[in-house]
Protein backbone atom coordinates (compact mmCIF):
# COMPACT_ATOMS: atom_id res chain seq x y z
CA UNK A 1 0.00 0.00 0.00
CA UNK A 2 1.44 3.34 -1.07
CA UNK A 3 1.09 6.50 0.95
CA UNK A 4 0.77 9.78 -0.88
CA UNK A 5 0.85 13.20 0.66
CA UNK A 6 -1.23 15.80 -1.14
CA UNK A 7 -1.61 19.48 -0.41
CA UNK A 8 -5.02 20.86 -1.28
CA UNK A 9 -5.76 24.58 -1.66
CA UNK A 10 -9.30 25.24 -0.44
CA UNK A 11 -11.16 28.55 -0.85
CA UNK A 12 -14.65 29.09 0.53
CA UNK A 13 -15.04 25.37 1.15
CA UNK A 14 -14.20 24.56 -2.48
CA UNK A 15 -11.10 22.63 -3.50
CA UNK A 16 -9.22 24.79 -6.01
CA UNK A 17 -6.12 22.74 -6.75
CA UNK A 18 -4.10 19.80 -5.44
CA UNK A 19 -0.30 19.77 -5.28
CA UNK A 20 2.42 17.27 -4.46
CA UNK A 21 4.53 19.80 -2.51
CA UNK A 22 3.74 22.32 0.19
CA UNK A 23 5.84 24.94 -1.60
CA UNK A 24 3.69 24.72 -4.74
CA UNK A 25 0.47 24.81 -2.70
CA UNK A 26 1.64 27.87 -0.77
CA UNK A 27 2.63 29.64 -3.99
CA UNK A 28 -0.81 28.97 -5.51
CA UNK A 29 -2.53 30.11 -2.32
CA UNK A 30 -0.53 33.34 -2.45
CA UNK A 31 -1.51 33.76 -6.12
CA UNK A 32 -5.17 33.44 -5.13
CA UNK A 33 -4.69 35.97 -2.29
CA UNK A 34 -3.16 38.43 -4.75
CA UNK A 35 -5.96 37.85 -7.26
CA UNK A 36 -8.54 38.54 -4.52
CA UNK A 37 -6.86 41.85 -3.66
CA UNK A 38 -6.68 42.79 -7.32
CA UNK A 39 -10.39 42.04 -7.73
CA UNK A 40 -11.09 44.52 -4.93
CA UNK A 41 -8.96 47.09 -6.73
CA UNK A 42 -10.67 46.42 -10.07
CA UNK A 43 -14.11 46.74 -8.46
CA UNK A 44 -13.34 50.42 -7.82
CA UNK A 45 -11.95 51.06 -11.29
CA UNK A 46 -13.60 53.70 -13.50
CA UNK A 47 -14.09 51.02 -16.16
CA UNK A 48 -17.10 48.75 -15.80
CA UNK A 49 -16.21 45.08 -16.08
CA UNK A 50 -18.41 42.03 -15.75
CA UNK A 51 -17.59 39.94 -12.65
CA UNK A 52 -16.12 37.18 -14.86
CA UNK A 53 -13.89 39.72 -16.58
CA UNK A 54 -12.77 41.14 -13.23
CA UNK A 55 -11.89 37.66 -12.02
CA UNK A 56 -10.02 36.74 -15.21
CA UNK A 57 -8.11 40.01 -15.29
CA UNK A 58 -7.25 39.83 -11.59
CA UNK A 59 -5.96 36.26 -11.95
CA UNK A 60 -3.92 37.20 -15.05
CA UNK A 61 -2.36 40.19 -13.28
CA UNK A 62 -1.59 38.02 -10.25
CA UNK A 63 0.16 35.50 -12.53
CA UNK A 64 2.14 38.35 -14.09
CA UNK A 65 3.11 39.72 -10.67
CA UNK A 66 6.83 40.03 -11.35
CA UNK A 67 6.33 41.86 -14.65
CA UNK A 68 3.71 44.11 -13.08
CA UNK A 69 6.03 45.01 -10.21
CA UNK A 70 8.78 45.87 -12.69
CA UNK A 71 6.39 48.14 -14.62
CA UNK A 72 5.15 49.88 -11.48
CA UNK A 73 8.74 50.60 -10.50
CA UNK A 74 9.32 52.32 -13.84
CA UNK A 75 10.98 49.40 -15.61
CA UNK A 76 10.15 47.94 -18.98
CA UNK A 77 8.19 44.74 -19.42
CA UNK A 78 9.08 42.00 -21.83
CA UNK A 79 12.13 43.69 -23.30
CA UNK A 80 13.82 40.66 -24.77
CA UNK A 81 17.51 40.77 -25.48
CA UNK A 82 17.03 39.98 -29.16
CA UNK A 83 14.69 42.99 -29.49
CA UNK A 84 17.36 45.38 -28.19
CA UNK A 85 19.57 47.31 -30.63
CA UNK A 86 22.87 45.69 -31.57
CA UNK A 87 24.83 48.20 -29.46
CA UNK A 88 22.94 47.19 -26.33
CA UNK A 89 23.26 43.47 -27.08
CA UNK A 90 27.04 43.87 -27.15
CA UNK A 91 27.16 42.63 -30.69
CA UNK A 92 29.02 44.22 -33.50
CA UNK A 93 26.76 45.77 -36.12
CA UNK A 94 26.84 44.27 -39.58
CA UNK A 95 29.18 46.03 -41.98
CA UNK A 96 27.49 47.96 -44.68
CA UNK A 97 28.36 46.96 -48.20
CA UNK A 98 28.57 49.95 -50.51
Amino acid sequence: MAVEIKYVVVRGGVEKMTFASKKEADAYDKLLDTADELMTLLAGAPVELAPEQQESLAFYLAEQRDVLQTLLRGGKAGAKEEDAPAAKRKEKPLKQVA
